[in-house]
């Protein structure tokens, strides 16, 4: 299962909504752990969104993604179009400054993810800020 991560530098996380980074970092959960596959850049305009959480976005950033295999998107901070990508993605919410303790924390969590995942479109989000390290 691929996981993409909003990160302008591939460290740490954005402090924005999670369709505002610069790039995404692709990672592939397997069996044998966690791996990382590229980083892709976010070609979605932010200067054409016409509305906060504008439907026409929250559609790039989820074909860009999904043209990726992606199924689980994780960020600090979502923005409201979450109630539209949460229907194609599992987004984890995260807290963690350091994305390489988040990965770990994906990892860890892969069942509840892959549970959340098979509920198709009425799936809710994963808030993983609370979790102790």
């Amino acid at each position: 299962m691929k996981v993409a991560f909003a990160s302008d530098n591939g460290k740490s996380f954005i402090d924005r909504h999670f369709g505002d980074s610069e790039h995404y970092y692709i990672y592939e959960m397997k069996a044998s752990g966690i791996e990382f596959v590229k980083k892709i850049e976010n070609t979605t305009e932010e200067d054409n969104e016409e509305i906060h959480a504008d439907p026409v976005k929250a559609k790039g950033v989820t074909e860009m993604l999904r043209n990726e295999d992606i199924r689980v998107v994780v960020a600090k901070v979502f923005g409201p179009n979450i109630k539209r990508i949460k229907k194609k993605f599992v987004c984890i919410i995260m807290n963690d400054k350091n994305i390489s303790d988040s990965i770990k924390k994906v990892y860890q969590k892969s069942e509840l993810i892959l549970s959340e995942w098979n509920k198709g479109e009425s799936r809710n989000h994963i808030n993983l800020q609370t979790e102790k390290k």
